[in-house]
């Protein structure tokens, strides 16, 4: 009954990252203007939540798991292999989606005024967004899975670092068709991607899931994790507010994760 309990929590809290693209998507259609500011120090507090868990709780947590497995030094490099092998299967995946496609790559969807070809932006953007948020979904299960209050915190993180997402997707098509239903829906269609990632995890893990199948997953999403905030969640938040706003909200993020660690010890 309590894996059981696991389970759903887990897959719960997958959704609710994902459908934070919605958010994002109502945000833009409907408020006058976007609290830069706002959202520049929450994409860095984000970052700074998932930078810290994963090189703090994660990655000792897979060595841990690995190192029982093949001992101290093998269990190390595993991990460690484990880790970058995370890191490459995100670019990899980022490489793949055109850069003028891409939703990380737009500086400010309020910006573009060219009517031309603002529909074909919306809807690539809605597929490079769910392309993102498969392994992110895969990420957060995993992690909730193994620790239910671990996972939360990195469902939140990746929860704000989607409502830009659900910006990205909307605006352009909400512009283009005037159609703000037409807008969200296409940003929930991109964020069922997440929970899609957490099953298909599930199903193709879970079959085969011991302590070091645990141990190099856990690595990998470390890996994961890192990459989403050094190359997605921080050149965001510069770009929609202030250098030093973005980094206050990292280190904000870190003491925040650090405190509720501490206090869970």
């Amino acid at each position: 009954m309590l894996e059981n309990n696991n389970l759903l929590f887990a897959f719960g809290i997958t959704m609710f990252a994902g459908l934070s693209t919605v958010v994002g998507s109502l945000f833009a259609c409907y408020a006058q203007q976007t609290n830069r500011k706002f959202l520049s120090a929450a994409l860095g507090l984000s970052a700074g939540v998932m930078i810290y868990v994963s090189m703090i709780e994660i990655f000792p947590e897979a060595r841990a798991s690995l190192s029982l497995v093949y001992g101290d030094v093998k269990g190390y490099w595993l991990t460690t292999i484990a880790f970058f092998a995370g890191i490459a299967l995100i670019a990899i995946i980022d490489m793949l989606v055109p850069s003028a496609d891409n939703p990380h790559e737009i500086q400010d969807p309020h910006d573009n005024t060219d009517s031309a070809g603002l529909l074909r932006i919306g809807l690539f953007s809605a597929l490079a967004v769910a392309i993102h948020n498969f392994p992110e979904g895969l990420a957060t299960f995993v992690s909730a899975m193994e620790d239910p209050k671990l996972g939360l915190s990195i469902a939140i993180a990746i929860a704000i670092h989607n409502l830009p997402e659900g910006i990205a997707i909307s605006c352009p098509i909400y512009f283009a068709t005037g159609n703000r239903k037409k807008a969200v829906l296409y940003s929930l269609l991109s964020g069922l991607s997440e929970p899609i990632g957490a099953l298909a995890g599930y199903f193709l893990l879970s079959s085969f899931l011991n302590e070091a199948m645990f141990g190099i997953t856990f690595a990998g999403v470390a890996g994961i994790m890192v990459y989403i905030s050094l190359d997605e969640l921080l050149p965001t938040a510069e770009r929609y507010g202030e250098h030093h706003l973005a980094i206050l909200g990292l280190v904000l993020g870190m003491a925040v994760m650090a405190l509720s660690l501490l206090l869970f010890a």
